[in-house]
């Protein structure tokens, strides 16, 4: 009445829960129309579904009331808007009515586990919870983590700060081929301790941002190492909690290799390689992976000599083969030693206190540091999961869900890197936001996995959208295929640099007679901004953009992008006989 009556609009609503009783809660919302002065109820359950002069069932009054309010507010002819929550139509009643402590628990404060439970929370009014270990900035199994995850503590975040450090000294080199001079024998020097107390105040600040936003729409965040019970029960602390839902949001940890030394002293994962209280004058990197690829690069930009072992031919596995070819190719023109067709064998202390490495092709290697990056384990275990049901993944301990990330026990759920499907963070939030629609949006939503672009932050980066050549061409019959490679602008003055900054495009298109002929199908990409670029070429594959649009488009002159709208000459044609044996 109040709210009708002081606030009234010619047309206003009001949004009202009428309280427990013999059929429940309801929600719904009332109208003031100033033109017919009458109230009408909408938005609400099929309890209250019109209102003309008298109210059904339980909470007749306040509805009465309400309907009255509308009717006053509309003959005073307030003007002032109504602003209210948004519909609730959806919320859950299940943790109101008692029958649990939450209708969603989250186990993990990645970026998955708090945009699961802050939307559920702010979008559909669900009782939310959150557990996530204690921050740090290295993590453990079971004492140290944070809010935000790895993505912001100890991955993508801190790296690409890093990496964008790295590159300073090429851009002072590069100077000189620009008329720039400086005094003989100066030349910058990196303050390390201030480097990582400068990264660190970053990350932590984000940690406190995600804090925020699950105080900010009343999420209860725990912290401690929690383990679920039973379908609807979580523990942590000694404390017991219920849910209608449960979500497993844990993650991945770094893996290393189970040779001897493996455990020494100066043995690191990504996580240590982050947090390191010197700079390594040598270090070697195991893995031809993103992360194997991205450490190596940023380390050598800091000045430390860097070797990259795989045992592969390329780096970068499973990505576009003219992206592992040319990508090796840059690495080597930067002084990145490249040791292909490698694998160690054992690692040891020296006298000095230095780590020796050696291979199975017989070298050595003596380094401070030795870095893992050869895998990332799904962080799955001594959660209580395959005690109450969850079925894991034999091989690498992934938990298996269904299309709706449903796991094999009905009320427990789970997304992100934990699940082995696509180890993105903005794969997780998409999972995290088709869940929340799913469990509290009464709209069952599959998270959608074609044409989700990416970026490798090596140096130069590398950036993808799609299906590699063979793929395509064993999806689709056949593809055509077009390549461009060339120096970038800036380096065709003097800098020097122009070799290991060479940019390749590549376009993957359906070829003529084929079911989707002319449509692009993948789009790979080395070179500066690759990433950037990436993301548009993203939307414009996910519309269904063909080659047609692509040689319509007017390109911006002089920029490398417009090199997509450019590519007219056809490099080759590849059919699924030319890969049957890939």
């Amino acid at each position: 009445l109040l709210a009708f009556a002081v606030t009234g609009a010619r047309e206003a609503w009001v949004q009202f829960s009428i309280g427990r009783g013999p059929v429940g809660r309801t929600y719904g919302s009332v109208r003031a129309d100033h033109a017919t002065s009458t109230g009408v109820v909408a938005e609400g359950s099929s309890i209250y579904s019109s209102w003309s002069g008298s109210a059904k069932g339980c909470g007749s009054a306040l509805l009465g009331s309400l309907a009255l309010g509308a009717t006053l507010g509309a003959a005073l002819h307030f003007r002032r808007p109504v602003t209210g929550v948004r519909s609730l139509k959806h919320r859950t009643a299940r943790a109101a009515d008692g029958e649990y402590d939450y209708d969603l628990f989250t186990i993990g404060g990645g970026s998955g586990g708090v945009r699961m439970s802050r939307w559920s929370a702010s979008q559909y009014g669900a009782k939310t919870a959150v557990a996530e270990l204690p921050f740090g900035i290295v993590s453990t199994k079971d004492s140290m983590g944070g809010l935000g995850g790895t993505c912001v503590i100890r991955g993508c975040v801190p790296k690409k700060l890093l990496i964008y450090g790295s590159h300073l000294p090429e851009e002072i080199n590069d100077a000189a081929g620009y008329g720039w001079t400086w005094p003989e024998n100066c030349k910058p020097v990196v303050d390390w301790d201030q480097l990582l107390a400068a990264k660190d105040a970053e990350v932590m600040r984000l940690n406190g941002i995600y804090g925020r936003l699950l105080s900010d729409t009343q999420v209860k965040f725990m912290e401690g190492y929690a383990r679920v019970l039973d379908a609807h029960t979580v523990e942590i602390n000694g404390e017991k909690h219920t849910a209608k839902y449960i979500c497993v949001a844990t993650g991945c940890r770094a893996s290393v290799l189970n040779i001897p030394g493996a455990n020494l002293p100066g043995v690191i994962t990504s996580d240590e390689a982050l947090a390191l209280p010197k700079q390594p004058k040598k270090l070697v990197v195991l893995g031809g992976g993103y992360i194997a690829v991205e450490f190596a690069g940023f380390f050598h930009g800091y000045g430390t000599e860097v070797h990259l072992v795989y045992r592969g031919d390329y780096p970068l596995r499973g990505f576009d083969q003219d992206i592992q070819e040319h990508l090796a190719e840059v690495l080597k023109a930067k002084g990145i030693h490249i040791h292909a067709g490698e694998s160690p064998t054992s690692i040891e202390e020296t006298s000095s206190g230095e780590l020796l490495m050696k291979t199975d092709k017989g070298n050595e290697f003596v380094a401070d540091n030795i870095m893992f990056a050869t895998g990332r384990q799904p962080n799955s275990a001594d959660l209580g999961l395959e005690s109450v049901g969850v079925d894991l993944n034999p091989k690498n301990g992934s938990i298996l869900v269904d299309e709706y990330s449903k796991t094999s026990v009905d009320s427990i759920y789970s997304i992100g890197d934990v699940t082995n499907r696509m180890q993105l963070t903005p794969v997780a939030l998409m999972e995290a936001m088709a869940l929340s629609k799913t469990l509290f949006g009464g709209e069952p939503t599959k998270p959608e996995y074609d044409l989700v672009p990416s970026a490798v932050f090596s140096q130069p980066p590398c950036g993808s959208c799609g299906l590699t050549e063979a793929k395509a061409a064993k999806k689709y019959g056949s593809v055509d295929v077009y390549v461009t490679k060339f120096k970038p602008m800036k380096h065709t003055m003097p800098t020097g640099r122009g070799e290991e900054e060479r940019i390749m495009l590549k376009m993957v298109v359906i070829s003529e007679g084929f079911d989707g002929a002319g449509r692009v199908v993948g789009c790979h990409m080395v070179g500066h901004e690759a990433g950037e670029m990436m993301q548009g070429i993203g939307v414009a594959m996910k519309a269904g953009a063909t080659k047609a649009d692509f040689d319509a488009t007017v390109g911006i002159h002089p920029t490398a992008a417009e090199e997509w709208c450019t590519m007219r000459s056809k490099t080759r044609t590849t059919t699924a006989a030319d890969v049957s044996s890939e």
